[in-house]
């Protein structure tokens, strides 16, 4: 993975990849030896319409999980310089006629200076969906739709997701990996029901961290099914600790929307600054864990 500063190595042109997939049979992001992987799928493609020997690796914005799905997903990968020039007119279209059907490049373009799909990224948009109809999902969203059997109160849901926004360290609703921070600033966490009965969770931050996502839906779940009161996901956050009540609500529901990046003169910057060490209220403009990321996420 080319994760270097100051860019592509001498002789290599970085390029943005822009991109949307289909979770539902992939083993998640990140390439696996023996699983279906979005990396594994792009990366062998990338190779076969180049007709090269060598696989050239990505740097993803958000390693999702198994079953996750996206939208608005951004990675790079440094090519060498003349096969950039062989193919760049014509490697957008050579793609989608060998990736499969739920994997789509929408845009191929070389990358600004200081670009990093991971690090230059100041915000990650998910989009978490569920209704609480009686009868069920929508058979034609039921791979993006959570069903809960229970009626969802959203007020109730937005009010205690207010508690939830800003910097905290949210170990209590992540899965700890060895070295990693989980220390993050929560933009955004909304909830808002559609003319359909489907209900979106808006959750945007710098970086999150894994089952972050699905673990504060899953808190503020009960609160909306009157099962937990409105403070609880509060208290659950200011203990520190997972919680056994807390369920990590199934991945098929959740989307990677969107991924934001800086003024293209400050992507070096953002580069740089993202890679360390962080602290609670160390103001350090939403950077993240250069250990962390937004690996396994969600």
């Amino acid at each position: 993975m080319s994760d270097d500063i100051e860019g592509a190595a001498p002789g290599h042109v970085r390029i943005r990849l822009d991109l949307s997939y289909d979770g539902k049979d992939f083993s998640g992001w990140a390439r696996q030896r023996t699983r279906r992987t979005v990396q594994g799928e792009i990366e062998d493609a990338l190779r076969t319409v180049t007709r090269s020997s060598r696989t050239y690796e990505l740097t993803v914005a958000g390693r999702t999980d198994a079953g996750v799905h996206a939208r608005g997903q951004v990675a790079h990968v440094d090519l060498p310089e003349d096969v950039w020039a062989e193919h760049r007119e014509r490697l957008l279209r050579r793609l989608a006629g060998r990736l499969s059907h739920d994997v789509r490049v929408w845009k191929v373009t070389e990358a600004p200076p200081g670009f990093n799909a991971r690090f230059s990224a100041v915000w990650r948009r998910y989009a978490y969906r569920v209704t609480d109809h009686p009868g069920g999902v929508d058979p034609l969203l039921r791979g993006h739709v959570l069903w809960h059997d229970w009626p969802l109160d959203v007020a109730a849901m937005n009010a205690a997701s207010a508690g939830l926004r800003g910097e905290h360290d949210f170990a209590a609703y992540c899965k700890r990996r060895e070295g990693a921070t989980t220390i993050r600033t929560l933009q955004r966490l909304e909830w808002e029901r559609d003319a359909h009965g489907v209900i979106t969770a808006t959750v945007r931050a710098d970086a999150f961290c894994h089952n972050m996502v699905r673990s504060l839906v899953g808190a503020l779940l009960f609160v909306g099914d009157g099962h937990r009161p409105v403070e609880w996901p509060s208290k659950v956050l200011a203990a520190g600790v997972r919680d056994s009540a807390v369920h990590v609500v199934r991945p098929h529901g959740l989307t990677l929307e969107e991924v934001g990046y800086p003024a293209d003169e400050l992507l070096g910057e953002r580069n740089r600054a993202a890679r360390n060490k962080r602290t609670l209220g160390a103001n350090l403009n939403g950077d993240v864990d250069g250990a962390d990321g937004d690996a396994g996420c969600c």
